[in-house]
């Protein structure tokens, strides 16, 4: 094994790794719209978790499933009349 420093050209500085992460870069993971706007805008944002470090996923993960739970829990209270299932007349 060769643990030698590469060599540089005169007045060049070496390349240097300081052994820290990768900058933040786009994963470019294709997303189909739902045909559902509000849907669509939350499954958009995960986009931004593509310009954050890693810690800051977390941030972005969790807004977007709260946003995608209350999407779904809106379903669930249609407006209209309260139903009668279960009540005998």
């Amino acid at each position: 094994m060769n643990d030698a420093v590469p060599e540089t050209e005169p007045g060049q500085a070496p390349p240097q790794d300081d052994g820290g992460p990768a900058a933040p870069a786009p994963l470019n993971v294709p997303r189909t719209p739902t045909g559902h706007p509000e849907i669509d805008a939350q499954v958009r944002r995960l986009a931004d978790a593509d310009h954050l470090a890693t810690d800051g996923h977390v941030e972005v993960y969790e807004n977007v499933h709260r946003g995608l739970r209350d999407a779904l829990t809106a379903l669930d209270t249609r407006p209209g009349p309260p139903s009668n299932h279960g009540h005998r007349s």
